[in-house]
């Protein structure tokens, strides 16, 4: 491709310039645009001024290109013109699959325009014609997708941008009314806060392999399933191993919120565990920081990956909180520090809902086994495990027990999941 303005012999079509029937660039740009409005489906979505100003004036020069090169003249290098409408469309949302199909749709109607009125001796120079033609569709293309993705680019990381210090100023507590209009991000009543916990994938800890990259692909698959699943309604500040996202309160509650997590999870390859506060925007720093103590409470007690909401675990919280209840309350398992197979037997049966069936599988022991084990737990600790009141005791003892164990191992272990 050269641009020292130099030509060549021009073709022709029936002993006339082939670039005849698109030599009224005017007339012909019209006629393409309204092409597709109606048939390049989005197109008729667009605003009428982007109609009526880029996609014409673009038109044109795609014309205009197109007939030069058929005269004879190279196809300039320089596309300026097509690149910044590309840029301005990539800034106003315009789908890129939108432009490059009008780009397609208006080549084949110039291509029948051409050919309207070629015969047979016209062959060889049909032939050079659509060389050229895909020639020039190939610079076209290029040039807007180019354009195109440099600009989405710039476009994504200021809204990133904007997220972050949006997020930021709902968790810290600071007034976000200025800074939402700043952002150009809508700050809704009520959010549902979600603490979330992203585990390590097996191969973070594979030795022939960089746990830093796997890393930023886990949680760039999470994050790109959360912007595919919420659009651009939630807020979220995460790293690898976990973080905060809010996510607006709509009509349908909290539902969904089950079906988010699990595909952040598919996303990430990692049983992602997320516990849930719903809070007013006021509300969002104290409400961020009660969602994070259940997810330390819910990984300290291994609970299944999964979402808690505050309600379920309102017990748990209680009975988690420091003081001489939650030592007493541990304390009534003491009897069993001697008898490991006990506790095991405890925690199994209460995971499992009470199930003698269950738990006898679980523990890979005879049911007349667990039988005797919890007739033992009832002797050793004055709480019978078969009633309901010695089982609501111990179930609360196991719990703070749990919590005191996770806590004396340290608080920098991380437990897991089971």
């Amino acid at each position: 491709m050269t641009t020292n303005g130099a030509t060549r012999a021009g073709l022709t079509v029936s002993g006339k310039p082939m670039s005849t029937p698109l030599q009224d660039v005017r007339t012909v740009s019209r006629r393409m645009v309204g092409h597709f409005v109606d048939n390049v489906i989005p197109c008729g979505t667009l605003p009428g001024d982007i109609i009526s100003g880029d996609v014409t004036a673009v038109t044109r020069l795609c014309l205009e290109l197109s007939v030069g090169m058929l005269d004879g003249h190279d196809i300039p290098a320089t596309t300026d013109r097509l690149a910044a409408a590309a840029a301005g469309w990539a800034r106003e949302g315009v789908p890129i699959d939108t432009i490059l199909h009008s780009i397609h749709e208006g080549f084949k109607v110039g291509l029948d325009l051409i050919v309207a009125n070629a015969t047979a001796q016209d062959h060889k120079n049909l032939i050079d014609g659509a060389k050229l033609v895909i020639e020039l569709l190939d610079t076209m293309s290029a040039t807007v997708a180019r354009a195109y993705v440099r600009e989405h680019k710039a476009v994504v990381s200021e809204h990133h941008t904007a997220v972050h210090t949006l997020t930021s100023a709902l968790l810290g507590g600071y007034p976000t009314s200025t800074m939402a209009r700043e952002c150009g991000i809508a700050v809704a009543e009520q959010y549902f806060v979600l603490a979330l916990d992203i585990p390590k994938h097996p191969d973070e800890r594979h030795p022939m392999l960089d746990g830093k990259v796997v890393a930023r692909r886990k949680l760039r698959r999470l994050q790109a399933e959360l912007a595919t699943r919420c659009e651009e309604s939630a807020l979220a500040l995460l790293s690898v191993d976990g973080g905060t996202i809010l996510i607006p309160v709509s009509a349908e509650g909290d539902a969904h919120l089950d079906e988010l997590v699990a595909g952040l999870s598919a996303a990430a390859r990692v049983p992602v565990t997320a516990t849930v506060v719903t809070a007013t925007v006021a509300e969002v720093p104290g409400a961020a920081d009660r969602a994070h103590e259940l997810l330390d409470m819910v990984q300290r007690l291994r609970c299944v990956p999964g979402v808690y909401r505050f309600a379920d675990l309102a017990l748990e919280y209680q009975l988690t909180r420091p003081g001489p209840g939650r030592e007493t309350l541990g304390s009534l398992l003491d009897p069993l520090d001697a008898h490991p197979e006990l506790l095991q037997t405890l925690r199994s049966h209460i995971s499992n809902n009470l199930n003698r069936q269950r738990t006898a599988r679980t523990l890979h022991i005879h049911t007349n086994t667990v039988d005797y084990r919890l007739r033992r737990i009832g002797r050793l600790t004055g709480l019978d495990p078969t009633a309901t009141s010695g089982l609501w005791q111990l179930r609360s003892a196991l719990i703070a027990r749990s919590f005191n164990e996770a806590q004396a191992a340290g608080e920098d272990e991380r437990p897991d999941s089971a």
